[in-house]
């Protein structure tokens, strides 16, 4: 079976909608993630990518990356979400997408590809490691909610 990487439409917000709360949990109500998807992809700083099949143009998968810029570092590209369809894990198309991010950001004049991923995603950190990307270091996130 064969896939591509494309940029997200509009079209795309349901099937993101059923992988987000499938692959990670996540529960934002459906007209959310079309509202948060169509602002997004009206960003220059941001870039949403979905894997596809070739025979049909089923969504497996998908990323979305926007720019990192902090005063202690070069620019670097931040991958804010990632998610397979666990009927598609291990077939390489997370790998797919995280090279398609990796290339915008090398085609920006970036230096790197950063990530967070919470405590419990054991097996998404295996994945980037494999992937090469290394632990840099652990934090508490925190956040304040109005």
């Amino acid at each position: 079976m064969s896939y591509n990487v494309r940029l997200a439409t509009e079209a795309d917000a349901q099937r993101i909608y059923e992988i987000d709360r499938v692959s990670l949990g996540y529960d934002s109500p459906l007209e959310k993630t079309r509202q948060r998807l169509s602002a997004i992809l009206t960003r220059e700083t941001d870039r949403v990518f979905v894997v596809c099949r070739d025979s049909d143009g089923f969504m497996a998968g998908f990323l979305h990356a926007a720019d990192y810029e902090v005063l202690h570092m070069d620019s670097m590209k931040n991958i804010l979400s990632l998610a397979v369809d666990p009927d598609f894990q291990g077939c390489g198309l997370g790998r797919m997408l995280l090279n398609s991010a990796e290339g915008w950001a090398k085609a920006c004049g970036c230096v790197a590809v950063r990530l967070v991923s919470g405590d419990n995603r054991v097996q998404a950190h295996a994945f980037y490691l494999h992937c090469g990307y290394v632990l840099r270091k652990t934090q508490k996130n925190f956040i304040k909610y109005f």
